[in-house]
């Protein structure tokens, strides 16, 4: 049943196949990040990691209405744009932290870059907040209020994080400049079967407890018997990254419980009609990817988007990398490049 599950996250759930971290020099990436909480968003570098010559990315935690929050980024001075992120549901931020560089890379080094955890997704459960999709939607917009930059807004989305860009490019018209919607889940399909399962456990109470406290008694077992599981289940499909994130962050208590919670919120938003006249009227801000076999985001609604909204650019992965690209390093490379191809075109169209 927890297999079925584990495609919940949209990065799937796949704490059920990886619960370890390192095996190479990356392996100490998010080791030693520190854990006190600053409302003034104090930040905690990665150790250990060598990414560019002057900029480095960072873990911070910012108060964001309440709720400490991890931001990940990559700031420059004077920055041409401001690329704001928004991840899948479990909303752990550390996941993309390859994707986060990447694309910090291929826009030339003159944006910066920022990627927003969801609230009560932390490896802390510093808050012990609940929240449903509009409120996670909350979240993000007065984020971005908090912001004092004054470059042009660049929403990224990735699964339900495209979504709620969407949703914040509604009520900030005037500030995003575009919006890039990756392996996008906006519509709930019933013709998936994991769907329908994850729906019925989300749905149900006891179900819901059943899995929170099994994820939770996982979350218990030795580092190294974590890592042990990891290995046999994934073999080198993931980055370390991805392990690291995965065992720090998933196997708790208040991290599954807001997971499933969330997606229970989320299937009832969108089991109706995606805003098509929105979309219309904002279809030359927006460009969605979409990925073979991908049940978040079916190619059927590739091809209905295509003809509500004809002006959004769309297009289609083809290398292999499967809805979540983040647990990879050559998954994020190849989707942050086509990402920043996305926004420049659009930049100068």
């Amino acid at each position: 049943m927890l297999a079925r599950i584990a495609s919940l996250t949209e990065r799937p759930l796949s704490f059920i196949r990886s619960f370890s971290y390192s095996n190479s020099n990356l392996s100490s990436t998010f080791r030693r990040i520190a854990r006190i909480p600053n409302s003034a968003g104090r930040v905690m570098n990665f150790e250990d990691l060598d990414l560019y010559a002057t900029k480095r990315v960072n873990l911070r935690l910012c108060n964001v209405s309440g709720c400490l929050t991890e931001i990940l980024e990559i700031c420059v001075d004077h920055p041409s744009l401001h690329v704001v992120f928004f991840p899948g549901n479990t909303g752990a931020i550390t996941f993309y932290k390859e994707f986060v560089e990447s694309l910090f890379e291929f826009l030339g080094g003159t944006a910066s870059v920022s990627a927003v955890g969801a609230a009560g997704h932390t490896e802390m459960n510093w808050d012990h907040v609940r929240l449903f999709l509009q409120e996670q939607i909350d979240h993000k917009i007065e984020f971005q209020k908090m912001q004092n930059i004054e470059a042009p807004l660049v929403l990224v989305g990735y699964s339900i994080g495209s979504y709620i860009a969407l949703e914040i490019l509604r009520r900030l018209p005037e500030k995003a400049v575009c919006c890039i919607g990756l392996y996008p889940f906006l519509s709930l399909n019933l013709q998936s079967k994991k769907q329908v399962v994850i729906v019925k456990v989300t749905r149900s109470r006891v179900l819901s407890t059943i899995v929170t406290l099994f994820v939770a008694l996982l979350g218990l077992l030795p580092r190294r018997v974590l890592r042990l599981i990891s290995e046999l289940s994934n073999g080198k499909s993931w980055s370390n990254t991805a392990h690291e994130a995965a065992c720090s962050h998933l196997p708790q208590y208040h991290t599954i419980r807001n997971v499933l919670y969330m997606a229970r919120t989320e299937f009832i938003k969108l089991s109706e009609t995606p805003d098509w006249n929105f979309m219309r009227e904002n279809q030359e801000k927006i460009s969605f990817l979409y990925g073979i076999d991908d049940h978040w985001g079916p190619l059927q609604m590739f091809e209905e988007v295509s003809r509500q909204a004809p002006g959004i650019g769309l297009s289609i992965e083809r290398e292999g990398h499967t809805h979540g690209f983040c647990c990879s390093e050559a998954g994020s490379i190849w989707v942050a490049r086509h990402a920043a191809g996305l926004i420049k075109n659009k930049l100068a169209s």
